[in-house]
């Protein structure tokens, strides 16, 4: 079985669309706590919670990597960052029993893309991300590093990424906004 996970409801075929990488994909993974993190968009949420304007194409906020046993670890590049993203977010994990897989380079454990159209051949309505991520935290599916944690074993390297996402991004105003307001101390 492969998932997708999407805060659009009702989806009965899956079509791709463009993503960080610049190339309509779609995106599965095998492992249904994998998905999860794809709920929510921290900066999608973040700007329109505080009306900033802004119509083209969201820069996905993705604070993930997999461990050592290919877990999913999610860390917490801010204080209460899981919550702020996923707390009382409702969305919908798609199942499909069938993908067209594309060769591609994403070097993400148990991860696919498929360029192609995909039927559903099922949905799971998930009402409250945050509640699942503690659920599968708790059953040992993911591993969360709280903020704390994090900060304190990974400082240099936030400052320094921040400092370089921050750069980069200059043609995408909702990715400054987002990085100003969460990580001033970093730019």
């Amino acid at each position: 079985m492969y998932y997708h996970a999407s805060s659009v409801k009702d989806i009965s075929i899956l079509k791709p669309n463009r993503s960080n990488h610049n190339i309509p994909l779609i995106y599965f993974s095998n492992k249904r706590e994998n998905v999860l993190v794809y709920l929510s968009n921290a900066v999608e949420k973040f700007c329109k919670e505080n009306n900033f304007p802004y119509a083209g194409t969201w820069m996905k906020w993705g604070s993930y990597g997999f461990g050592k046993d290919g877990r999913l670890q999610y860390s917490e590049y801010y204080p209460d960052a899981l919550s702020e993203t996923y707390k009382g977010v409702a969305g919908s994990i798609y199942s499909c029993e069938n993908i067209q897989k594309k060769d591609f380079p994403l070097n993400i454990p148990n991860a696919y893309v498929s360029e192609t159209e995909t039927f559903v051949t099922g949905c799971e309505y998930i009402e409250d991300a945050y509640a699942e991520f503690l659920k599968a935290e708790q059953n040992g599916l993911i591993t969360i590093i709280y903020y704390e944690e994090f900060i304190s074993k990974r400082a240099d390297w936030l400052n320094k990424t921040i400092k370089e996402e921050y750069r980069k991004s200059a043609d995408h105003p909702e990715y400054r906004y987002f990085l100003e307001n969460k990580f001033k101390k970093y730019l």
